[in-house]
Formats: C-alpha cells, sequence, structure tokens
C-alpha cells in the first residue's frame, strides 16, 4: 500500500467514510498519533527542516549563546 496525508473537511467526513466503506478494503484509514498530540506537527516540522539546512548550508548563521546576548545587549 501506499501511505498519504489527506485533509478532510469537517462537513465532508461522512461521505468520505462512506468512499471508504465501497473500496473493499484498498483504502484504510490509519489514524497518525503525532497529529492527535499536535494538529500542526508536519507545518511544524517542515518549518524546523527548512530552518536547519538554512544554517546547515549557511544561508542563517547560528550564533552560540554567548553571541545572542551580546548582540541583543548591545
Amino acid at each position: 500500500m501506499t501511505a498519504r496525508m489527506i485533509r478532510i473537511d469537517d462537513e465532508y467526513t461522512a461521505k468520505f467514510d462512506e468512499i471508504v466503506s465501497l473500496s473493499n478494503g484498498h483504502i484504510e484509514v490509519v489514524d497518525d498519533k503525532n497529529l492527535t498530540y499536535d494538529p500542526y506537527f508536519y507545518e511544524r516540522k517542515a518549518t524546523l527542516d527548512k530552518i536547519i539546512q538554512a544554517v546547515d548550508d549557511g544561508t542563517v548563521k547560528m550564533l552560540s549563546h554567548d553571541e545572542f546576548w551580546s548582540d541583543l545587549i548591545d
């Protein structure tokens, strides 16, 4: 099976459930515990991944604790 994430409008949930039930097991709905704890988990993860990539490729400079506070105070 191929795993994909989809978002469904609340008003369309019943219709989607009907489509799933008619699929004869070809569609399986699996709850993602990450989304249960934090509905914006994947958006936050994507943002953090972009920040890490920017630091790694030198686009953004990572400051040390001392540099941060000296820049803030000066």
